[in-house]
């Protein structure tokens, strides 16, 4: 049992002590192109459904509306995402970028919230993608006639498959990643190549799809004001970017590389970045003329709406229909397959991405417990919720599909947002109006996205509220921790506690005013009196200032400061009683005596107080440090002494 718990609760998962801090330890890393095919699963699995979306909204102008997307991905979110990879090269993806420039709690809250769309479109890419590996199972025309019906139960098997390969380890998520990617890219080139033959084989079909589309739009300018208004139907077709760097842990760098100048994991991630966006607009396109081209618009329709049959065998699987019609029934289910295990697996990015994400910022705002860096019991968690959506969904493809757009498009608008005002803030005139321009197209786009399917940020508030309100019980629940990773005594510090050392340590607790001498006098002689000190005994004054009371862990930094003869340690922490808990045992373990900390009781209402505390970090301090020193200290003969006067 030991043994299974070492190994369920195993991490590799850093803890960050900022926004840019590097890594404390090693994550297994992997070649880019490797790690590419991880977050392409997902980035290239939408070649199953695109086109056919293309095509069933934009008609003949599918191939001019693919082209804006592409344009979009390669002068827009491409230079945006390599920007973020340098800007964030440890994991924290855009969000990191926007939680810079709001502390405190509304930047908590900001990235909560940021998390929630993230969760939103990570969980449904995991349902979704599922959910449409079990459509073309169904509609296989080899597919037994049982499985017509079963989507649901079809579905929850291959989530319970993505979250046992998550259970085993990263390395065996990339591992098939590669295979997958390598058959199905290969199986699409081969299809796509064979689209070609059979229009140049046939060129009237240039001709007829010329004609419808000069009846549609009769000037090129006419055809561009189209595509655009087209464009957030196919936005879907830009995801895979922000996990392309929020994975950027798991690539390799150079052997020179430190964690504070990641410059070889850089570079390769943004090779990572740019080699996917090539690959995926080079194969929109093609496939997007192709299946213009050959498939009749008929054959797009979706199953009708009141009846649930099937109008379209093209709906959803428009290069599946090519593979069969023109490859014969043996390649096209070998390229069923190849979609099927690739939309499948489509959601192990998404699990990665949720695996990278959450233990960066939840545990170490107190938002979630300690084991919440552990891969597996996250991967089981995430499993668990992925099962429950399905369930809630029916395991239906187009249901889902707003919900995915907007945690997508969410995500994508505010790194857009981030890089704009990072470029602002750099003074990089070009960039900020180039980014702003993006920022712009995308807040349109997701603005539009949100009308057409306000179900969509139904699904994700859901997402956001429970992640709120998750976190912030958590927080409240281990507010009495200790909170402090390590105590660092600087020189003039640690002389002060070796003088007092050999009669015992006593600590009077002080909120510094002037900071003159007169202050500590007429402290130094109340306290003696009050709490019965000897004279002959030394003392040590303790402050401690508030910096983000937002912030729930830290290393606490100890400075001495010696004031016309009185010796004053002062700290800077997210809150006061924790860390003059943390100092005391660490003076107890320094000394090897129980240090002696005196208070003065202090007036006010213990439930303003209390807010004081879980929002401020101070309030009324002897009593919260003396039972954070109870939570961590069992033993009372080896707890610190708390003394407190009126």
């Amino acid at each position: 049992m030991a043994a299974f718990k070492d190994w369920f609760f195993e991490t590799n998962t850093p803890e960050p002590e900022g926004f840019y801090e590097p890594e404390t330890e090693v994550h297994h890393t992997h070649p880019w192109w490797k790690v590419m095919c991880l977050t392409g699963v997902d980035y290239f699995s939408t070649l199953g459904y695109q086109p056919g979306i293309a095509a069933l909204a934009a008609g003949a102008l599918s191939p001019f509306a693919t082209l804006v997307l592409v344009l979009l991905t390669l002068f827009g979110a491409l230079p945006m995402y390599r920007r973020v990879a340098g800007e964030s090269p440890h994991g924290d993806g855009s969000i990191s970028m926007l939680e810079k420039l709001l502390p405190f709690w509304q930047g908590k809250l900001f990235v909560l919230c940021l998390i929630g769309f993230a969760a939103t479109g990570f969980i449904i890419t995991i349902t979704l993608s599922a959910a449409d590996a079990t459509a073309h199972v169904i509609e296989n025309p080899f597919a037994p006639h049982w499985m017509h019906g079963k989507q649901v139960p079809i579905t929850l098997l291959f989530i319970g498959l993505l979250g046992a390969v998550f259970l085993k380890g990263f390395g065996e998520a990339i591992g098939i990643a590669v295979a997958l990617v390598v058959v199905y890219i290969g199986l699409n080139l081969v299809v796509v190549a064979v689209g070609f033959k059979e229009i140049l084989t046939h060129p009237e079909v240039i001709s007829n799809w010329r004609a419808a589309l000069f009846t549609q739009h009769p000037n090129v300018l006419a055809m561009l004001g189209a595509s655009l208004l087209f464009f957030p139907k196919l936005a879907l077709g830009l995801s895979g970017f922000e996990t392309g760097v929020v994975v950027m842990p798991l690539v390799k760098g150079d052997p020179t590389d430190t964690p504070q100048n990641p410059a070889g994991r850089i570079r390769n991630a943004r090779k990572l970045l740019t080699a996917a966006a090539l690959i995926m607009s080079v194969m929109l396109l093609s496939s997007s003329l192709v299946t213009t081209l050959l498939i009749p618009h008929e054959a797009f329709l979706p199953p009708d709406a009141a009846t649930g049959a099937a109008q379209g065998q093209a709906y959803g699987r428009a290069l599946a229909y090519i593979a069969h019609k023109y490859l014969g029934g043996a390649f096209g289910t070998l390229y069923d397959v190849s979609t099927i295990l690739i939309l499948w697996f489509a959601g192990s990015s998404a699990m990665a991405g949720l695996l990278n994400i959450v233990p960066r910022y939840l545990p170490r705002y107190g938002m979630a417990p300690d084991w919440t860096r552990a891969v597996r019991p996250l991967a089981l968690i995430f499993t668990l919720i992925s099962f429950a959506v399905t369930i809630y969904f029916r395991a239906g493809v187009e249901a889902q599909a707003g919900a995915y757009a907007t945690g997508v498009l969410a995500l994508m608008t505010s790194a857009t947002i981030a890089v704009t005002l990072s470029a602002k803030r750099a003074g990089q005139r070009n960039l900020t109006i180039g980014f702003g321009v993006v920022a712009l197209i995308f807040i349109y786009t997701t603005a539009v996205t949100l009308i057409q399917r306000p179900e969509g940020l139904g699904i994700a508030l859901v997402f956001i509220a429970s992640i709120v309100g998750i976190s912030l019980l958590s927080r409240v629940s281990r507010t009495l921790e200790l909170r402090v990773e390590r105590v660092e005594l600087d020189e003039a510090a640690q002389s002060f506690v070796a003088e007092c050392a050999g009669r015992g340590v006593r600590i009077i607790a002080n909120k510094r005013q002037d900071g003159d001498a007169r202050e500590y006098a007429l402290k130094e002689d109340k306290q003696r009196e009050d709490s019965h000190i000897p004279a002959s005994l030394p003392i040590l004054f303790l402050e401690v200032e508030i910096v983000d009371a937002s912030e729930f862990s830290s290393v606490l930094q100890v400075r001495g400061v010696d004031v016309e003869g009185y010796r004053v340690l002062r700290a800077q922490s997210s809150t006061v009683p924790n860390a003059i808990a943390a100092l005391l045992l660490h003076l107890r373990d320094m000394t090897g005596k129980r240090p002696h900390a005196y208070f003065n009781w202090s007036e006010g209402h213990p439930i303003v107080f209390m807010m004081r505390y879980l929002l401020l970090g101070e309030g009324d301090t002897a009593p919260v440090t003396r039972e954070v020193l109870r939570k961590a200290e069992r033993d009372p003969e080896k707890r610190p002494m708390i003394h407190v006067d009126g």
